[in-house]
C-alpha cells in the first residue's frame, strides 16, 4: 500500500512549473517540475519514513505539515518549497480532494466547534497561541514586542528599524497628537500603546483577551512610568463602550471570524467620535480565493491560530460599507515587508533553539514553529497572502492641510 500512496503523490507533483523539486527516499532520487520562468525555485525534499506519502494523501496540506513536525521528512529550503507549491496551486487544491476530503470534513467540524463567541470561545482561541509564554515570544520578537508586520525600506534594514517605521507610520496616518484618547483593539504586549503615549503624548486604552499579554503589558507600562496614560483591559472588543478620538487595530481582525466582520466594523464606527480616524492593519487573502478559504481548515487554523480566518480586502470593505458610516481614506499593501519580518523572526527563533528547549518545548514544537514561519513567509513572497494598512474616517472628519 505504501507504493500506492507514493505513486499518487509523485504523479500529482510530476509536472510542476516555476521550479524543480528533488524527492529523495529509500527508492532513490526523483526530479519533479520544470525550471521555467524568470525566477525558478529549487528545493530538495528528503523522506525519512514512507508513511509521509500516506499522511499527505489522506490529510492534504495539514497532513504534510503534521508529517513534518513528526519528523517524517525534511527539506533543505522550506520557504522555496512553499513558494513552488503556491505557484502550482491547482496541485495544492488537488491534494485537498480525493482521499483527503474526509479529513477536510473532520477539520471543518473541529473548526466549527471553536467559534469566536463572547462566552469564552474567543478567549480560548486567543489563549491557545498567545498564552504559550511571554519568554518564548521575547526570544524572537524585536524589543518593542510587536508581533505584526514591520515596514522595511530595504532588505538590509534591521527588524528594529523596520518595526519603528511601522509604528511611526501608524501614528502619522492617525495624526496622533497630545490630548488624543486612542483605543487599541488587540494589545499584543503593549508596544503600540507605549510608543503612542511616549512619542506622541496620547492617552491610550488598550484591550486584549490574553491574560499573559495583559499582565506583561501592564508591567511594561508601569516600568515606563505610563500607568496614568495607558489603561490595559482584559475585555472583548464587542463589550467596549465610549467614544475615542482614534482607534487602531493591528492584525487583530484575523481573530474575529468571518461572521463577526459586520460587528467588528460597526464597533469601530461606534467607538469613534464623529470626526474620528481608525487604522486597521490586516493580513489578507486574495479576493478570488476568499470564499474557498472560508470553507477550508489549513495548517495555520489547525495548529497555530485556532478559530482564525484571513479576510480579503473586499470582504472588509464590504462589511465596512454595509455596517458602519466609515469611509476609506487610504490603503497601503505591505506584504513584501511581512516576508522580511518573518525571515528575521525565523532567524532569531532558530538561533534561540537552546533557550526554547530550556523553556520546556520539545523538538516537535520547534519543527512545528519552523514550518509555521516558513509557510507564512513563502505565502507572502508569492503574494497568495498580503498585509494592508487601511485608514478610515467617520463623516465628520475633515482633512487638515498644513
Amino acid at each position: 500500500m505504501g507504493g500506492f500512496w507514493r505513486r499518487r503523490i509523485l504523479d500529482l507533483l510530476d509536472d510542476l512549473h516555476g521550479g524543480t523539486l528533488v524527492v529523495r527516499d529509500v527508492h532513490g532520487t526523483t526530479l519533479l517540475g520544470h525550471a521555467d520562468g524568470d525566477a525558478p525555485l529549487c528545493a530538495t525534499l528528503t523522506v525519512h519514513d514512507e508513511a509521509f506519502y500516506r499522511r499527505v494523501a489522506l490529510g492534504g496540506s495539514v497532513g504534510a505539515g503534521e508529517a513534518y513536525f513528526d519528523g517524517l521528512w525534511d527539506c533543505d529550503d522550506l520557504v522555496s518549497l512553499v513558494r513552488l507549491l503556491v505557484r502550482n496551486r491547482e496541485r495544492l487544491d488537488a491534494m485537498e480532494s480525493g482521499f483527503a476530503r474526509f479529513a477536510g470534513w473532520l477539520l471543518r467540524g473541529w473548526h466549527a466547534l471553536r467559534p469566536n463567541s463572547r462566552r469564552g470561545g474567543s478567549r480560548r482561541n486567543i489563549s491557545a497561541h498567545y498564552d504559550l509564554g511571554n519568554p518564548l515570544f521575547e526570544l524572537f520578537l524585536s524589543p518593542d514586542m510587536m508581533y505584526s508586520s514591520a515596514i522595511f525600506a530595504s532588505a538590509d534594514e534591521t527588524l528594529e528599524q523596520a518595526s519603528l517605521r511601522k509604528l511611526e507610520t501608524i501614528c502619522a496616518r492617525l495624526q496622533l497628537q497630545p490630548g488624543d484618547h486612542v483605543l487599541e483593539i488587540g494589545t499584543g504586549w503593549g508596544g503600540f500603546a507605549i510608543h503612542a503615549a511616549t512619542r506622541h503624548g496620547c492617552r491610550v486604552t488598550t484591550t486584549t483577551l490574553s491574560a499573559e499579554q495583559r499582565d506583561f503589558a501592564q508591567s511594561r507600562v508601569a516600568a515606563a512610568g505610563l500607568s496614568d496614560r495607558i489603561t490595559v483591559l482584559l475585555d472583548d472588543y464587542r463589550d467596549l463602550g465610549g467614544q475615542y478620538d482614534k482607534v487602531v487595530s493591528i492584525e487583530m481582525v484575523e481573530a474575529v471570524g468571518a461572521a463577526q466582520l459586520p460587528t467588528y466594523f460597526a464597533q469601530l464606527s461606534g467607538l469613534l467620535k464623529p470626526d474620528g480616524l481608525a487604522l486597521v492593519q490586516a493580513i489578507t487573502i486574495e479576493d478570488h480565493r476568499y470564499r474557498r478559504a472560508l470553507r477550508e481548515v489549513d495548517f495555520i487554523k489547525r495548529h497555530v491560530f485556532p478559530g482564525s480566518f484571513i479576510p480579503s480586502t473586499s470582504a472588509m470593505l464590504g462589511a465596512m460599507a454595509g455596517h458602519s458610516d466609515l469611509g476609506l481614506l487610504h490603503l497601503q499593501e505591505i506584504g513584501d515587508s511581512y516576508a522580511l519580518t518573518l525571515r528575521e523572526w525565523r532567524r532569531r527563533f532558530e538561533d534561540a533553539h537552546d533557550q526554547v528547549r530550556a523553556l520546556g518545548y520539545d523538538e516537535r514544537f520547534l519543527r512545528l514553529w519552523r514550518f509555521y514561519l516558513c509557510y507564512c513567509e513563502g505565502g507572502f513572497l508569492e503574494r497568495s497572502i498580503g498585509d494592508v494598512q487601511m485608514l478610515f474616517a467617520r463623516p465628520g472628519y475633515r482633512c487638515r492641510i498644513e
